[in-house]
C-alpha cells in the first residue's frame, strides 16, 4: 500500500512526504503547488511514464517529451474538475505518428491509474504534436 504523509508548516501550507522520503510543498495561498495542480500533475507524470515506456519500446527516437494538462473545475466546492486536456509534444526523430497514438491510447485505457481514477469524474480529451529534433 502507498502512503503519503502531509504535515502542516503554517498557514495553508503542508509538506506531504512520500514512503521513499522525496517531498512537495502544497499550498493554498500561492506558496506552492495547490492540491488540484498535483492532480494535473500527477497525471501529466503517470501517462508521461507510460508514453515514453512504450514510445522506446517502440524504437521511436524521442529526445523530448513534454505533456502539458489543463483542468476545467467546477465553481463552487468541491470544485471537482469536469474537463481536463491533456497535450503531449513529442520531439524525436522519424517519430511515427501511429506509435505516439498508440502509446497514448494505451495509457489512457491500460496503464495510467491516475486517469482512470479521475476519468469518473472529468472528460479527459488528449491530443499530440511531433517535432522533428534537428541534430
Amino acid at each position: 500500500m502507498k502512503q503519503v504523509t502531509a504535515k502542516w508548516v503554517d498557514g495553508l501550507q503542508f509538506v506531504a512526504t512520500g514512503s521513499d522520503g522525496h517531498a512537495i510543498v502544497l499550498d493554498g495561498e500561492g506558496r506552492g503547488f495547490s492540491p488540484s495542480e498535483i492532480l494535473l500533475a500527477a497525471l501529466a507524470g503517470c501517462t508521461g511514464i507510460d508514453v515514453i515506456g512504450i514510445l522506446r519500446k517502440q524504437r521511436q527516437k524521442v529526445s523530448s517529451l513534454e505533456i502539458i494538462v489543463k483542468g476545467e473545475q467546477l465553481p463552487d466546492p468541491p470544485w471537482t474538475y469536469q474537463k481536463v486536456e491533456v497535450e503531449y509534444v513529442v520531439k524525436g526523430e522519424d517519430i511515427k505518428e501511429s506509435a505516439v497514438a498508440r502509446a497514448i491510447e494505451l495509457s489512457e485505457t491500460k496503464y495510467c491509474s491516475v486517469g482512470a481514477t479521475i476519468s469518473d469524474k472529468a472528460k479527459i480529451v488528449s491530443s499530440f504534436r511531433i517535432e522533428e529534433a534537428r541534430p
